[in-house]
C-alpha cells in the first residue's frame, strides 16, 4: 500500500511539475476569451512563407502525437505580399479541396514544392488544378471539389478566422498557432536541440493547454 502511495503522490507531483514548466505570457499567450467548438490546435499558414515551408515536417510530427480528440486545422491566410489576395484565396480553397480529397498532407507539400523550389508562380485556378491532376488527382473530382458552395463556405469561414485573430493582433505573421481559439503558442520559447525534442515539448504545451478549459 505504501508502495501504491507513493506512485500516486509522485504521478501528481510529476503532474504539477509539467503544469509548472509552461507559464501564460512566456510559453503562451491567451488573446482570445472565445473557446473553439472542440480540442484543436490551429496553424495559421501561407504557402508563400518560407519559414512555413521549412516547419512543414515539425507541424507533420507535431499532428501524429497529438492526442485522438485534438484536431490539427490548417488555416491558409491572405496577408502576404507576394501574390494577390485573389490567388491567395484561390489556395486557401486548394487546402480546404485537398482535404476534402483524402490528399491534404501529399498536396500541401507539393505546392510548397511548386512555390519554393521550382520557384513557380500560381495565377490561376488552372494553375492549381494542373498540379493537382499532374500529382494523381482526377481532373473532374478537382473541379466539383473547388467550386462547390461547401469549399467556398470553408474557406470564407478560414478568412473570417484568420481576420479576427489578426485584428486583436493575435496572428501579426506566420506560421501562428493557435490552442483551442484562445491561446497562441510562443514558439521561440520552446528551446530544444532536436527537433524530435521540439516537437515533444510543443505537444506536452498543447496538452498542458487542454487542462485550462472544459468542452
Amino acid at each position: 500500500m505504501k508502495k501504491i502511495a507513493s506512485i500516486i503522490v509522485f504521478a501528481m507531483l510529476s503532474s504539477v511539475a509539467s503544469c509548472a514548466d509552461y507559464k501564460e505570457g512566456e510559453h503562451y499567450t491567451k488573446v482570445s476569451d472565445e473557446l473553439s467548438s472542440k480540442p484543436e490546435v490551429r496553424e495559421f499558414f501561407s504557402f508563400y512563407c518560407p519559414h512555413c515551408f521549412k516547419f512543414e515536417p515539425f507541424f507533420a510530427d507535431v499532428k501524429k502525437q497529438l492526442p485522438k480528440e485534438v484536431s490539427f486545422v490548417r488555416n491558409h491566410v491572405d496577408f502576404l505580399r507576394t501574390a494577390s489576395p485573389e490567388v491567395q484565396f484561390m489556395l486557401t480553397k486548394a487546402v480546404v479541396v485537398a482535404k476534402q480529397l483524402n490528399v491534404e498532407e501529399q498536396m500541401a507539400g507539393k505546392i510548397f514544392n511548386y512555390i519554393h523550389v521550382q520557384r513557380a508562380s500560381f495565377a490561376s485556378e488552372r494553375d492549381i488544378r494542373n498540379v493537382f491532376v499532374l500529382n494523381g488527382v482526377d481532373g473532374e473530382k478537382f473541379d466539383k471539389a473547388f467550386n462547390s458552395f461547401s469549399t467556398n463556405s470553408i474557406a470564407k469561414q478560414m478568412k473570417k478566422t484568420q481576420d479576427f485573430y489578426a485584428n486583436k493582433r493575435a496572428i501579426t505573421g506566420v506560421p501562428a498557432t493557435i490552442v483551442n481559439g484562445k491561446y497562441r503558442i510562443n514558439t521561440q520559447a520552446l528551446k530544444n536541440s532536436s527537433n524530435e525534442a521540439a516537437v515533444a515539448d510543443y505537444v506536452k504545451l498543447v496538452k498542458h493547454l487542454q487542462t485550462l478549459d472544459t468542452f
